[in-house]
């Protein structure tokens, strides 16, 4: 038997694979207009431990690696929950024909949301000097839109999105409006002045990126600024997924952003520029690297990707970015002074203090 042979089996064999899964899919879908029509939850976690259980003890009777098999089928299951929660949003959708007004559609969460509102069966036209996104009515220009939109997203650069609002209120436009800034503060003034006009206006904050495609374990913030109608509203949007609903005032949201977005992006930038600068190469350093260093790589990688005015806007726009850059330098140099000084206990007492702190969360 020649290796092409052998080859030739296992190309067989993936084939077979892709069957299987393409099989498996279809009665997932099969499964999830059950779940729809009955009223059951999306998700059910009993159920994918009972999977995943029962993977790992048939893949021990057949010579298989457990760990392989619960990556294979925990893999397998999100694929099939992302299915579901997209054929649920399409079958409960709010859009139902109305119109819908994406400005600044073209960019990346923009875009997420015009499919999002599509998906829902809302007749989507996105306004973005960029260029338009295929498939969808375009136009340069929101102010060269009619008021017709039962709902306006305003997906700008944070720079831009408080003379878009106040736009939007000068022309005294309906339907429901909302930001998804990553910071608020910059534009808290023109939400409000909004909502006293009497327009229904709120805020919304998606904790998750545009290549999403799963919104289960995501969370999606709502920020009233007064008109809790609107929030309600917004927040119906979400309902047919499993994002987690989170509502919370809009004067404390760049407080707990500048730990949870500045800080995170912060410690992956110093991570990047740190080795960037150092002269190792990127090559060398993963030849011998750790699952520490493996795992750092991975997500600053993403970071570096990413677009950087809208990083630095996180940083420059929010009030409370300094304090938190401020934290990180005094908990870099701490670390330095004990390593610097010999201190053993000084370290572990850092360890101890971090383990403490983290162990909260669960």
């Amino acid at each position: 038997m020649d290796l092409e042979h052998l080859r030739d089996q296992l190309s067989a064999i993936d084939r077979q694979i892709l069957e299987l899964v393409a099989e498996r899919q279809r009665l997932s879908g099969d499964i999830g207009a059950l779940k729809r029509a009955t009223g059951q939850p999306t998700r059910d976690f009993g159920r994918e431990k009972q999977v995943l259980d029962r993977a790992r003890a048939l893949a021990g009777s057949l010579g298989v690696s457990p760990t392989l098999a619960e990556a294979l089928l925990s893999l397998l299951i999100r694929s099939s929950l992302a299915n579901q929660e997209q054929a649920r949003v399409r079958a409960e959708g709010q859009g139902s024909g109305k119109p819908a007004l994406v400005i600044g559609g073209s960019g990346k969460m923009g875009r997420w949301f015009t499919e999002f509102l599509q998906s829902q069966g809302f007749n989507v036209t996105v306004a973005d000097p960029a260029g338009p996104v295929p498939g969808f009515r375009h136009v340069a220009d929101w102010r060269d839109t009619t008021d017709e939109f039962a709902v306006t997203v305003v997906s700008a650069p944070i720079p831009l999105t408080g003379h878009i609002l106040r736009d939007l209120g000068a022309r005294q436009r309906r339907g429901l409006i909302f930001d998804i800034g990553s910071l608020k503060t910059p534009f808290i003034p023109e939400l409000k002045a909004l909502c006293s006009r009497g327009l229904h206006v709120t805020s919304v904050h998606p904790m998750f990126g545009p290549d999403t495609e799963l919104l289960s374990g995501r969370h999606v913030l709502f920020l009233d600024v007064g008109c809790p109608e609107a929030t309600s509203e917004a927040a119906q949007l979400f309902a047919s997924t499993m994002a987690a609903q989170i509502r919370m005032q809009i004067e404390e949201h760049d407080r707990l952003i500048a730990y949870v977005l500045g800080l995170s992006h912060a410690l992956n930038i110093a991570f990047f520029t740190a080795l960037a600068e150092s002269g190792e190469t990127v090559p060398k350093l993963a030849h011998i690297s750790s699952t520490t260093f493996d795992a750092q790589l991975q997500i600053a990688g993403r970071v570096a990707e990413d677009n950087p005015y809208l990083y630095f806007a996180i940083q420059a726009e929010n009030p409370f970015g300094l304090a938190v850059l401020d934290e990180l330098r005094k908990a870099v140099t701490r670390i330095a002074d004990v390593v610097r000084t010999g201190d053993e206990a000084g370290f572990v007492r850092l360890m101890e203090q971090g383990r403490s702190y983290l162990a909260s969360r669960r």
